[in-house]
């Protein structure tokens, strides 16, 4: 089998919004390729463009592979009204329709007839490297590792769950090992037996695999490069080396910064000096020699020109410079703690019989100064509700609560209050300083760039939405931060400088995370709220 997989010169604008401007890319047989960025970066719409699925505005997209193409989106194309059974049947058509040919050559092979003979003889070799002898058994093996071992046949796709849907459209396609797999996000509603089977059924496929993923422990264990989606630049930028070699490159490019910002800022004093000073350097009282003046007035002549020249030289340069500078690189991240006001008995808040509705039901919750706490759960258990109620949004239907001290609170979902207002004022309002110095702060994270200032809010994705409520964060001391998922919709390399600044903060922290990775370098207290009821080590 062959495969090509390319683009050239690739330009996509949704609306007004360009997207991808001019990209080029090119993905070899074999390889692995994750893509990343954060979300409304434009790599679903990468997916699409090599699915064939949507045309770019400019440019040439190149997709070809014998052994067929395979797209998963986010949410599954699956048979308008069918049956479990009939998206097996759709997913699996091309296989059965190349071994219903082959059974028709079958009988025609020992005739002599060439053309027939190297019809089948392509077609198999297609059938076998695609496993299509396997494939029902294969279908049978990744419902039972995806949980969907006991959903019947027969069951309509209409009374199946939003996750449960995503993981039937995984099954199928996995079992119909296309030699190209485009996969949207597939470690979304699994559970960790379903990832692990997952990331070992992409590492054993021969094929081509191009997988859009937040999952770091999954671009870990199966991506061979890592392809980032440059929102800001619209382009895309390769790391070889997997997920490791991306995150080395980020650190190479990071001091690659700061080296020629340095180099700039040391050349730009050395001709500010030397424009300033070099005339200063001619002695104005050197003796005459030979008592001829005329011949001492014409070399002093010649002497201040030759200064005049390079002074003139030295401020063109430094103009020059000034007019193209190297941005100062951003200062890694750093929350603000301030002097904890907890209590005397070291605490900053407290739970006890707290009950909302049937959400949430904790009996007894001590967060102490200093303290970290790392909440797991299912989607719905409550993990939002307890943040709410600790923040102070949410009143329990019963129980005591106490806070003491400031707390922030990073939601789980974004609100948009003021659609109209501009990036800079949004961030702003209610912070103290001039608005040149709140600018300032806020450039100095490197989360925005200068023209991002005066964008609408309403017009921000959800990847920017989230960095304007980390920056606010970043911008107000703190006793108490209640983060509720806050890797998502962030850019891999933001979620590891993020990752850094809460090792380095020395204030108290509750987190509710999926992030595997966050999750395995977590220092602290754990417990996890099941079916609304917080269980663990809670008390600290």
């Amino acid at each position: 089998m062959s495969t090509q997989l390319s683009l050239r010169e690739v330009s996509v604008s949704r609306g007004d919004r360009p997207l991808l401007d001019g990209v080029s890319l090119a993905v070899r047989p074999g390889e692995r390729i994750g893509l990343v960025g954060e979300n409304g970066a434009g790599k679903s719409t990468l997916l699409r463009l090599l699915a064939g699925v949507e045309p770019p505005d400019e440019g040439t997209v190149v997709a070809d592979a014998d052994g067929g193409i395979g797209h998963l989106p986010q949410t599954p194309r699956l048979p308008p009204g069918g049956t479990v059974a009939d998206a097996v049947d759709e997913a699996l058509a091309e296989l059965r329709a190349t071994e219903c040919r082959l059974r028709e050559l079958e009988p025609v092979l020992g005739s002599g007839d060439a053309e027939a003979m190297d019809e089948y003889g392509r077609l198999l070799t297609t059938f076998e490297a695609r496993g299509g002898y396997e494939a029902d058994a294969r279908v049978d093996k990744a419902l039972h590792a995806l949980g969907l071992a006991r959903t019947g046949r027969e069951r309509r796709l209409d009374t199946l769950s939003g996750g449960e849907q995503a993981r039937l459209g995984l099954a199928c396609l996995l079992a119909a090992a296309p030699e190209v797999m485009l996969l949207d996000e597939p470690t979304n509603h699994l559970d960790g037996a379903a990832l692990t089977w997952l990331e070992d059924t992409l590492r054993a496929h021969r094929g081509t695999v191009v997988v859009v993923s937040h999952d770091r422990t999954f671009l870990e264990r199966v991506a061979t490069a890592v392809v980032e989606v440059d929102a800001d630049r619209r382009t895309v930028v390769r790391h070889g080396g997997g997920y490791a070699g991306f995150l080395a490159e980020r650190m190479a490019a990071r001091r690659r910064w700061e080296q020629a910002y340095e180099r700039r800022q040391a050349e730009m004093e050395a001709l500010a000096e030397a424009a300033s000073v070099t005339a200063r350097r001619v002695a104005p009282g050197r003796a005459i020699k030979d008592g001829n003046k005329m011949a001492y007035d014409r070399a002093g002549g010649r002497v201040q020109s030759s200064v005049a020249g390079k002074v003139r030289n030295a401020e063109e340069r430094l103009r020059r410079l000034r007019a193209d500078p190297v941005a100062r690189p951003p200062e890694p991240l750093r929350f603000a703690a301030r002097p904890l006001r907890a209590g005397a008995d070291g605490l900053l808040a407290t739970l006890d019989g707290v009950r909302v509705g049937d959400r949430l039901r904790v009996d007894s919750l001590r967060i102490e100064a200093g303290g970290r706490l790392l909440v797991s759960g299912a989607n719905g258990a409550g993990k939002s509700t307890l943040l709410r109620v600790l923040a102070g949004e949410t009143a329990p239907d019963a129980g005591a609560v106490t806070r003491r001290g400031r707390i922030a609170h990073l939601s789980q979902e974004i609100r948009v209050d003021r659609p109209a207002d501009r990036l800079l004022a949004a961030f702003g309002r209610g912070l103290p300083g001039t608005p040149d110095e709140q600018r300032e702060a806020l450039l100095s994270y490197g989360l925005f760039r200068e023209r991002d200032l005066h964008v609408p809010v309403g017009s921000l994705s959800d990847g920017q939405r989230r960095r304007l409520a980390l920056a606010r964060l970043l911008a107000r001391p703190a006793d108490l931060l209640l983060l509720d998922e806050p890797t998502n919709h962030l850019a891999l390399g933001l979620v590891e400088q993020l990752e850094q600044a809460l090792a380095a903060w020395p204030g108290a922290l509750v987190v509710v995370s999926h992030d595997r990775t966050l999750r395995s370098r977590f220092t602290g207290r754990q417990c996890e709220i099941r079916d609304g009821r917080l269980l663990g080590d809670t008390t600290g």
